[in-house]
């Protein structure tokens, strides 16, 4: 919970409603009680007083918005509660090293009997920071530097460089970060970037130069994001023997799109949940701001998850989304969906379902996946308690389909052409928790539904990223 300190109160609560036990960084000053050093914990209290300690160039107004509902506390145990969330909301600002606080009763001539003085010590992080970490995303690892300005104006803002380097992907950006203060959640970003990806399974290299504003806000228990990007693309081939169909797709565009984002998450975790719920839509419209480019996609992420018997979790999941080109030209390989790989659709390579050329796989209009997934601790429990929770056995069964439509038809027809040739597999295996960073998964898996061009991994599989079906 952090350092929260208490002095000059005799005796002191070590537990109350909703705040759990203070454990040993709690020091217990034993000294001989007075006039106001009675038992407050059950009776009203005042805080009077709130001070800093080690504050340089933050500002007075944003800390106030942090602050604001310790003054609101009717007791000690209340006190004790809101001067730790004041903490954790200081340091969710990313401003400060370290937040400790003091909680003691009011001295001087405007004390009164009942009156607390909170004391927050802080130690501000330095101008300028660097950082160094590795990163996993599907199937793929980067290396990444990152340079950093925080709290540059003194109201929380930063200013960011990082370069990242990784086995598909190599990209540079600068980013400016703008918080609201108060409200943190709401937030606003400015990114300027160059990304350069590979990608195998198209025979295609992508170079990506852009510019994009974000702003990022909650509405009731949704979050959302509104995002205006401007890229200039450069498809190329990745080798000599692309298809004809992917030499065609090279040459430069311009992309300029509007894009929406809503997300409902009540998971316990976003790596390995045991319970609760997460539902995202995206929606993005290019065109309409300028570019060469025009469509519009969306799309949906739909997860479940339920604790059984035995600390085993039942998950199902959902995917599906739509491209609809605008105007004479075709959709672009680089904004098609694409499918199957240990994060999707397992059992296959990776996206190595649908349309493809010679080999090269291009991308569909419309897909759809679906999971259902069975984690069980592993047999006989070894190291329960410790390192052996990071490990699950996994049982599954997924399906799915990506492939063009043709939007002159009906609905129905749509639904028809997706139910047809349906990819499907199922298989075990073991899945380790690398803490709140990402998983791994070790699959056996018997792909079936296979088509002709699809590319299938047979038996054992090996994934590693953030997001699965």
């Amino acid at each position: 919970m952090g350092t929260v300190h208490a002095r000059s109160l005799e005796p002191l609560p070590m537990d109350g409603p909703d705040f759990g036990a203070l454990g040993e960084e709690a020091e217990v000053v034993e000294v001989e009680p007075d006039t106001k050093q009675e038992i407050l914990e059950n009776k009203d209290v005042v805080v009077q007083h709130v001070h800093f300690d080690g504050l340089g160039r933050t500002k007075d107004d944003i800390i106030m918005y942090e602050i604001a509902d310790v003054f609101k506390a009717k007791n000690l145990i209340d006190v004790m509660k809101k001067s730790h969330e004041a903490r954790e909301k200081l340091l969710r600002l990313g401003i400060f090293r370290q937040v400790d606080v003091l909680i003691d009763t009011c001295h001087g001539d405007d004390a009164l009997p009942n009156g607390l003085d909170v004391t927050f010590e802080v130690t501000e992080l330095r101008r300028l920071t660097g950082s160094y970490n590795t990163m996993v995303g599907n199937n793929e690892g980067s290396m990444v530097l990152g340079l950093k300005f925080p709290n540059l104006l003194g109201r929380a803002e930063k200013v960011t460089f990082q370069f990242s380097y990784g086995t598909k992907e190599t990209s540079y950006g600068l980013s400016f970060f703008k918080p609201r203060p108060g409200i943190f959640e709401r937030n606003f970003s400015v990114n300027i970037y160059k990304v350069t990806g590979q990608f195998p399974w198209s025979s295609l290299r992508e170079t990506d130069r852009g510019v994009s504003l974000e702003l990022n806000f909650p509405l009731w228990k949704t979050d959302h994001t509104v995002k205006w990007e401007g890229v200039w693309r450069e498809l190329g081939c990745l080798a000599r023997t692309a298809s004809f169909s992917v030499r065609e797709e090279s040459g430069h565009s311009l992309k300029s799109s509007l894009s929406h984002a809503m997300v409902i998450d009540s998971r316990n975790s976003s790596i390995l949940p045991k319970r609760g719920a997460l539902l995202k839509i995206n929606q993005e419209l290019a065109g309409y701001t300028g570019g060469d480019v025009s469509f519009l996609k969306e799309d949906f992420e739909f997860q479940l998850n339920k604790q059984l018997l035995w600390d085993s979790v039942i998950s199902t999941s959902l995917w599906g989304g739509m491209l609809v080109p605008i105007g004479d030209r075709p959709s672009s390989i680089a904004d098609r969906f694409y499918l199957g790989g240990p994060t999707s659709v397992r059992g296959f390579s990776m996206y190595s379902i649908g349309p493809q050329s010679e080999g090269d796989y291009l991308g569909g209009e419309a897909y759809w996946a679906g999971g259902v997934h069975l984690y069980t601790p592993l047999p006989f429990r070894p190291g329960r308690g410790g390192f052996g929770d990071l490990f699950r056995t996994h049982f599954f069964l997924n399906a799915g389909n990506l492939c063009n439509l043709n939007y002159g038809d009906g609905p129905m027809a749509h639904l028809q052409r997706l139910a047809e040739c349906i990819r499907w597999s199922y298989g075990a295996g073991i899945v380790l928790r690398l803490g709140n960073i990402a998983r791994l998964e070790l699959n056996y898996c018997f792909p079936m539904g296979v088509q002709p061009g699809d590319r299938v991994c047979d038996g054992v599989q090996f994934g590693a990223g953030i997001r699965f079906l």
